[in-house]
C-alpha cells in the first residue's frame, strides 16, 4: 500500500530539512486505510484500535518541494495485534524506516479483543 504526499513548508525545521515529527505523522496518515478495514467510516465514537509502540528510525533527511512516498505493508498478524512496515522514500531514497505494533481494543471493557477473520485476511494481503 503507498501513499504520497507533497511536504509543506510548515513541515520543515530551522535547518530546511523536513523536522522528525512530521516524519510521524505522515506515518499516522498512511494508516488510514488499514484503520478503515476496522473502522470504515472512521468515527472515532466506533474507535476500536490503539497503539502500543512506535518505532521510527531517521537514515536520510527529507527535503521540502520533493514527494515522499509512504509504503505501508503487514509484519506480523497476531489474536488481537499486529505490526506494520512503513518506509519513507523520496527520490527513490528510503529515508525513514518505522514499525507500528497495533491492539484491536475494546475501551468500554478496557481490553484487547481478538481481530476478525475477515479483517485478518485483508490484512494478509498487506504481507
Amino acid at each position: 500500500m503507498e501513499m504520497t504526499f507533497s511536504p509543506r513548508f510548515k513541515d520543515t525545521d530551522a535547518l530546511g530539512h523536513i523536522n522528525n515529527a512530521s516524519i510521524a505523522t505522515w506515518f499516522e496518515e498512511a494508516r488510514r486505510p488499514i484503520f478503515e478495514y476496522f473502522i470504515p467510516d472512521l468515527d472515532p465514537k466506533k474507535w476500536n484500535l490503539i497503539i502500543a509502540r512506535i518505532e521510527i528510525d531517521y537514515m536520510a533527511q527529507c527535503y521540502y518541494q520533493k514527494d515522499v512516498t509512504i509504503k505501508t505493508s503487514v509484519e506480523k498478524i497476531g489474536n488481537s495485534s499486529f505490526v506494520l512496515i512503513q518506509e519513507a522514500i523520496q527520490e527513490g531514497k528510503v529515508t525513514n524506516k518505522g514499525k507500528t505494533f497495533l491492539v484491536h481494543f475494546d475501551y468500554e471493557k478496557q481490553k484487547s479483543i481478538a481481530i476478525p477473520e475477515e479483517i485478518k485476511k485483508r490484512l494478509t494481503e498487506l504481507m
